[in-house]
């Protein structure tokens, strides 16, 4: 009894404590918000052995200390973080965010905290582009989802090649593949002054006058407490120490609120909404899975005659050509076919540059290699298995009736191996298929980059990626069912019966 009443005097001390400690604790002072970002944009953000760095994160931190919150950045894709802000999957954005009236009718931005404008960057040899007017029918690389990107559709004629990230658009303009970049002003002018970009030159700044903010949900309470924050770094002369760190030079002053606050959409999301814009939006899906296909088609036939010739070669009874063989499987299926992208359309090009001469690549022509000496490491195995499933007493009968090796694996091996390799092969084809969004990387405007640029345009995410989902849905399964046909044609005994 004694034991007992010792414990519930515990309890009740422990209970006691907790709630004193509780009440004399600020409720701000533990809140921690995850505040998402791109880190491919210096100077504002980018990361050095894996810290991030960059004026962006500086203030972001500033103004926690300031308004007595923590804070968890999250790396998240550019034309992803607002549709992220949107869904609450993050508290706030501060990713270089250009504060316009649609995206305002999305989001709720803080007062701005960077005053900024758009640049044209062209390679220093260029002398035909010397203003915006210039680039009437010219090739223009963007960053996907920026206000750089929507300038560049008021040019007349022009081709637009969009990019993930800054330093994609500034590789292909290295690369000679587009003739200018529109970009953030002082992010291209950073890389240029910091002898990361050789070879570029800005030949017009601030196209535009525009202001970045952090971006927070609509109607979210943590809004005031980020601008608070800002209003008192702005004030103690916090934001001038970060702002010289970063660009030498005195801030310029900021309007004390953004001129489309209290933006909202107009239009509440709904059902009918959501087809209306699934709807819509399909026409340009369509043309992007045409181009799917023709990826697709195209690879897989080089592919296949090359992962044929490399899965003959597997067998071969020449070491130095089997071991050959092998390594090339071992490589382009132990390495991710994002990096195989990337090696062979920026990273060959910027070789042969170091070397002397210059060299690039289609975007059709890069992808369709890629796609095209992946698959083949994979159809070299399928091609491999299919052979060895084949009995030895074939190619002993074949030799009997006196037919060479070529013969008897032209005439009697590979047909029967090749029924067998249908089903693996169909699955292949369909791998290929789906990879294809991969190629999206370089620019390439197929299924799923065109999905990207819509969300881009009017930010509606979910219903865009399900609309994405469901062409890949079809294309794949109109796919399995023509393979499964295929392969009741290729087998006798069951076309007879039928």
């Amino acid at each position: 009894m004694v034991k007992l009443n010792f414990i519930r005097w515990l309890l009740v001390v422990g209970l006691s404590c907790a709630l004193l400690t509780g009440c004399s604790v600020n409720p701000d002072g533990g809140k921690t918000l995850r505040v998402a970002t791109e880190p491919a944009f210096p100077p504002f953000e980018f990361q050095i052995g894996g810290k991030l760095q960059g004026f962006s994160y500086d203030l972001m931190n500033a103004i926690a200390t300031a308004a007595n919150f923590k804070v968890n950045f999250q790396s998240i894709p550019f034309d992803g973080i607002i549709p992220a802000v949107q869904a609450k999957t993050v508290d706030a954005a501060i990713s270089s965010i250009t504060i316009t009236e649609e995206r305002a009718k999305t989001v709720a931005f803080s007062r701005p905290y960077f005053k900024a404008g758009l640049a044209i960057a062209v390679r220093s040899n260029n002398q035909d582009i010397t203003s915006f007017e210039s680039l009437k029918d010219k090739k223009l690389a963007v960053q996907i989802g920026t206000t750089g990107a929507e300038k560049a559709k008021s040019v007349p004629g022009v081709q637009i090649r969009s990019f993930d990230s800054a330093p994609l658009a500034l590789q292909e303009l290295l690369n000679g593949n587009v003739d200018a970049v529109i970009n953030d002003a002082p992010v291209t002018l950073y890389a240029i002054n910091t002898g990361n970009l050789k070879g570029i030159k800005v030949i017009q700044q601030l196209l535009t006058e525009e202001y970045y903010g952090i971006a927070t949900a609509q109607n979210s309470p943590n809004l005031t407490l980020i601008n608070d924050g800002l209003d008192k770094v702005l004030k103690n002369g916090e934001y001038s120490q970060i702002y010289k760190k970063w660009f030498n030079a005195e801030p310029p002053s900021l309007p004390a609120k953004s001129q489309f606050e209290n933006q909202t959409s107009g239009s509440k999301a709904n059902i009918f909404n959501s087809l209306g814009v699934i709807w819509r939006s399909f026409p340009t899906l369509l043309q992007g899975a045409l181009v799917t296909l023709q990826l697709t088609i195209l690879s897989v036939v080089l592919g296949l005659v090359a992962g044929s010739l490399i899965g003959i070669l597997r067998l071969s009874q020449i070491k130095p050509v089997r071991w050959l063989a092998r390594a090339y499987v071992d490589f382009f299926r132990g390495t991710p076919l994002l990096v195989q992208i990337f090696m062979i359309y920026f990273g060959i090009p910027a070789i042969a540059q170091q070397i002397g001469f210059t060299f690039n690549f289609n975007p059709l022509v890069a992808g369709v290699l890629a796609l095209s000496l992946n698959s083949a490491a994979y159809i070299a195995e399928i091609v491999r298995a299919g052979i060895q499933s084949i009995e030895l007493g074939q190619t002993e009968a074949a030799q009997s009736l006196g037919l060479s090796s070529v013969e008897t694996m032209r005439h009697v091996i590979f047909p029967q191996a090749f029924r067998r390799m249908i089903p693996p092969l169909g699955n292949e084809f369909i791998s290929l298929l789906k990879d294809t969004s991969l190629v999206a990387v370089i620019g390439f405007e197929e299924l799923f980059r065109k999905g990207q640029l819509i969300v881009a345009e009017n930010y509606r995410a979910f219903e865009i990626y399900a609309a994405v989902a469901v062409v890949y849905l079809c294309l794949t399964l109109l796919s399995s069912q023509a393979f499964s046909k295929l392969e009741v044609w290729m087998n006798p005994v069951r076309r007879l019966g039928k």
